[in-house]
């Protein structure tokens, strides 16, 4: 396959000639990693498994997530009665 350089500029094809004039542009700053197109939306079981996961109790994680100690411990599959 061949490709045509007729469409090029003067100024491109100069480019190699005075390489040492040319500057490259800036680069772009990234974006913030939490951009919105980041975001993870955890349900309420996934919440309550990660605050457990990171060593909260089961009052707190209730507290926390304004929950009922009985749902947060369906959550973890723990029996309340006993």
């Amino acid at each position: 396959m061949s490709s045509s350089i007729s469409s090029l500029n003067q100024s491109t094809l100069s480019v190699g000639a005075n390489a040492s004039a040319y500057s490259a542009p800036a680069a772009k700053p990234q974006p913030a990693a939490n951009a919105a197109g980041d975001t993870v939306q955890l349900t309420e079981a996934q919440q309550v498994y990660q605050l457990y996961n990171q060593g909260q109790t089961v009052s707190q994680i209730a507290s926390s997530l304004s929950l009922t100690e009985a749902v947060v411990n369906g959550y973890l599959n723990v029996s309340s009665t006993g």
